[in-house]
């Protein structure tokens, strides 16, 4: 017993000096204290204040009218009514909205054929619209889209309508036809449908993910061009201390990380009024898991970086990467079955996920089990992968300075 008792202190006593080291190591380095402090805090706020307005409203658009009857007018009067777009220019034709278009001057184009309103008002005839829009901008895309569709879908219902009043049914029976089941739209989730509430909430676990995985890189960096290939303790071998060595420089890690991620996941969404319906005590509770995932994938990863400027290639190299394969701008069903794999051993896939659906979607601890799981699957994967790539490491080293000593 007493042995087991010296050898649960001294391992105490080894972690605490191994984390105090780590911890000075971070607040010694003016490149960590900007990566992980001044990025990891400002990051959110530069985002939220570049998507800030992130619906537009009366976007400027052309229209191309041939027809100039009593129905495409009302479209256009509808079409304008919308917050979305303002009617800037009528054009006689395509040529003259085209060169508006390049010109920057519009940033969507609608075409009405000389035969809609005929087509219309023939039996089992089908009128068309042509729309153009400006696809250098995401946002000027879907405010030309969306609101020509909304028209159209209203203007398909009094069409038909019309066509039944035509036939000598009455306007209540044609109604009854048109709209069997009355339906409201309700935007779940992200009430305002900005760009914003949907990219945001997911690019905060991207920047802690992204951030903590640059800074371990250059800590392990510097210690490699310092010819520190190996944190030690004194007193111990390095090869049977590397669980110490690791749980000691995570907990350093982990300290200084949870409270960026109380800031950037708690209160930056708050302050930016973005979808923030989850519980804040379950978003904690979820964040242990994705840091620990996260440190331990980014202590495996350093094993491979020589220098201080490996980790700088690293983030731009990957970060796009893992944000694509996250699922959250392409959908991982649509991902290739490799990439599909590789993102489930990256934390920042689980933790997008998991983080989007405790806080925007509102969904508890036990609803978001699957992502948790996975995160505590993959720190546990990651700090073996750790543990055993600094015990190589050590082994390799020594073994050099064997060969060096003949």
């Amino acid at each position: 017993m007493a042995r087991f008792t010296n050898y649960i202190l001294t391992g105490v006593d080894d972690i605490w000096h191994v984390f105090t080291q780590e911890l000075l190591r971070i607040v010694r380095d003016p490149g960590i204290i900007l990566i992980f402090f001044v990025a990891g805090l400002g990051y959110p706020i530069l985002y939220n204040l570049i998507y800030w307005n992130d619906t537009l409203t009366d976007v400027p658009v052309a229209v191309v009218d041939d027809d100039a009857s009593v129905y495409s007018r009302r479209f256009l009067h509808k079409w304008e009514a919308t917050p979305d777009v303002k009617i800037a220019y009528i054009c006689q034709s395509m040529q003259e909205a085209e060169l508006l278009m390049k010109q920057q001057k519009i940033h969507g184009i609608l075409y009405i054929p000389s035969d809609f309103s005929r087509q219309i008002e023939t039996a089992g005839g089908q009128a068309h619209l042509s729309l153009y829009a400006d696809m250098s901008s995401f946002l000027y895309m879907k405010a030309v889209y969306m609101s020509a569709n909304m028209v159209m879908i209203d203007e398909m219902h009094h069409i038909q309508i019309d066509r039944y009043e035509r036939l000598g049914m009455d306007d209540e029976t044609a109604w009854t036809l048109v709209q069997g089941v009355p339906y409201e739209e309700v935007n779940l989730f992200v009430p305002s449908a900005g760009y914003s509430s949907f990219l945001v909430p997911a690019m905060l676990i991207m920047i802690i993910h992204q951030t903590l995985f640059f800074g371990v890189g250059m800590l392990a960096g510097t210690a490699r061009e310092e010819n520190k290939t190996l944190f030690f303790i004194p007193g111990r071998k390095r090869r049977r201390s590397v669980f110490r060595i690791t749980f000691g420089r995570a907990l350093a890690y982990f300290i200084v990380y949870m409270a960026i991620s109380a800031i950037d996941l708690l209160i930056v969404p708050r302050l930016f009024h973005l979808p923030h319906v989850g519980n804040s005590w379950d978003i904690l509770a979820f964040t242990i898991p994705f840091l620990l995932a996260a440190i331990f994938f980014s202590m495996t990863i350093s094993l491979c970086v020589r220098n201080r400027e490996t980790g700088m290639v690293t983030l731009v190299a990957t970060t796009l990467i893992v944000f694509f394969i996250s699922g959250v701008s392409w959908p991982q069903a649509a991902l290739p079955t490799g990439w599909l794999y590789l993102s489930y051993l990256i934390p920042a896939t689980w933790g997008i996920n998991g983080f989007v659906h405790i806080n925007t979607m509102g969904a508890t601890l036990a609803q978001a089990s699957t992502e948790i799981n996975a995160l505590w699957t993959l720190a546990a994967l990651w700090f073996v992968t750790a543990s055993v790539g600094l015990w190589l490491s050590g082994y390799l080293h020594d073994k050099r300075q064997e060969l060096s000593t003949k």
